[in-house]
């Protein structure tokens, strides 16, 4: 409903108040109170939108009646009612002029009607409409209560409330993905995208909101579902205010989605505790007791993802979503173990769904390992490239990305070695020899190079074959190796590797 307006006080025949002159668009501007005074000027005394009242008194010379006006229009006064039969017969023709050039509606108040009458009439108004929201917002509520005991309450709470407060709104999951809304396409795809950046802002930073947003010129409120550090998503509505009735009826809804995303919660909470013993099945390399309780999990042969550095919930939703959407088969769990981070997650699809963890990837800015093809009694082998293209992937650097492991073995066995463990060792091993001639250890990666070859390598450094077969000779006394045998030579080629890493 409403708030009061000059023109629906003009429209109590009771009163018998006549518009004189003013913008008629003016007169439905909320109408906050009104007032009396016959005060030169009255502006200190006065609040904004606001109807005055007055006999002309002070219009006998001490300011005239353009000054008298453009004080009241300055102020916000929305209104002036001119009182006839008390100092003038009628109202004042530089009065009706000055409120004709400033626009402010100039209406006549008759002299059998008291301005304490024109004032209690706008109370009555004010108060009617307090009531008729307050019966909205009881309303409203019973009609939520019914909607949440539907089959889909979550949905009917949405729908509803959009209705009641004939407005788009709009639900959003904990990965930021649109999921209710109503009226169905109620904005435009422009807009609605633009509105899930701006969820998608307020998910990451994870701190509960209330704050306006404008979009094409829209304003839209922005409520957060959930506590933060652990929001379950966020509720959009296409308002540009909402009164104390309408934010108690959202706070409301908010309240119910809270409930059932809770129970949610709780059938998600079971469901991955079931899928982390199903999986510590399937890393024994048997897929029976898997296939008897999961009719989703993917045929063979299969590969297997760890992603971690990402919320379960928000990830889950989003995958389910695309698996749905593809038609596909795929299988996950929430895991702890071996991936280095509690938030890692098991995902276990088809080859033909990999596109899905490069998406997953992008989206939310993580690094996923994925492993080649294989069949169910190779799982833990799967498992273990998974994670070892995860490390790889860290080593490398990088913002994120799915990390494959063909790619990583593709780079050869040494490349493991480039980790901040092997550097340690390397560079332990290798400290008798770097600390005596400086010259030995560039002296041995290009003897290595060659192939142990003296000829080729001396030329390359640019010595005598001779003064680098002493070289070698004193590297080997230095790292209590025997250069001459094949394993010494690969041990410190790797070393030499790791230490350069």
């Amino acid at each position: 409903m409403d708030q009061p307006t000059l023109r629906g006080l003009l429209r109590d025949s009771g009163l018998g108040l006549r518009l004189v002159s003013g913008d008629p668009d003016a007169l439905d501007r909320p109408l906050r109170w009104v007032h009396s005074t016959d005060l030169t000027d009255p502006t200190p005394f006065l609040a904004d939108d606001l109807a005055l009242l007055t006999t002309g008194s002070q219009l006998d010379g001490s300011v005239t009646a353009s000054a008298y006006v453009a004080q009241l229009t300055a102020r916000g006064v929305v209104g002036l009612g001119f009182g006839t039969g008390v100092q003038y017969p009628e109202v004042p023709a530089d009065l009706v002029a000055a409120c004709t050039e400033s626009g402010l509606p100039l209406f006549e108040v008759p002299y059998r009607t008291p301005f304490i009458a024109v004032a209690r009439a706008h109370a009555e108004a004010i108060a009617a409409q307090a009531y008729a929201r307050r019966s909205w917002a009881l309303d409203t509520q019973r009609a939520l209560a019914v909607a949440a005991l539907r089959r889909h309450g979550l949905a009917a709470i949405i729908s509803e409330l959009g209705r009641r407060l004939d407005a788009w709104v709009a639900m959003f999951d904990a990965s930021g993905t649109l999921t209710i809304e109503h009226p169905p396409g109620g904005v435009s795809a422009t807009t609605r995208e633009v509105v899930a950046g701006h969820v998608a802002e307020v998910l990451t930073r994870g701190a509960e909101t209330g704050r306006s947003i404008v979009v094409d010129e829209q304003t839209m409120q922005l409520f957060t579902l959930g506590r933060p550090r652990g929001l379950r998503g966020v509720i959009a509505i296409a308002a540009a205010s909402l009164d104390a009735e309408a934010r108690a009826v959202v706070t409301s809804v908010i309240a119910m989605a809270g409930l059932a995303l809770e129970q949610t919660d709780r059938l998600v909470s079971e469901r991955r505790r079931l899928h982390a013993q199903l999986l510590q099945s399937l890393l024994l390399d048997d897929e029976t007791l898997a296939q008897r309780v999961l009719s989703s999990l993917p045929t063979g042969p299969v590969i297997v993802a760890v992603a971690v550095d990402a919320l379960p919930e928000a990830l889950e939703e989003w995958w389910e979503r695309r698996r749905a959407e593809r038609g596909s088969r795929s299988f996950l769990a929430v895991s702890d173990d071996g991936s280095g981070s509690t938030n890692g997650m098991v995902i276990c699809l088809p080859e033909a769904d990999a596109v899905l963890l490069d998406e997953a990837a992008e989206r939310f800015g993580i690094r996923i390992g994925v492993s080649e093809a294989t069949s169910y009694s190779a799982f833990s082998r799967a498992h273990a490239q998974a994670l070892s293209a995860l490390r790889r992937g860290a080593v490398a650097g990088g913002a994120g990305g799915a990390i494959r492991f063909a790619d990583t073995a593709a780079s050869g066995i040494l490349s493991a070695l480039t980790t901040d463990d092997a550097r340690l060792i390397a560079e332990s091993r290798l400290a008798p020899l770097r600390s005596g001639d400086a010259d030995l250890e560039q002296s041995l990666r290009v003897w290595l190079e060659h192939d142990a070859r003296f000829e080729s390598a001396a030329s390359a450094l640019g010595i005598h074959r001779h003064t680098l077969r002493s070289r070698v000779a004193k590297a080997a006394r230095l790292l209590g190796l025997d250069l001459s045998t094949f394993p010494a030579r690969a041990e410190l080629w790797a070393l030499l590797r790791a230490a350069s890493h």
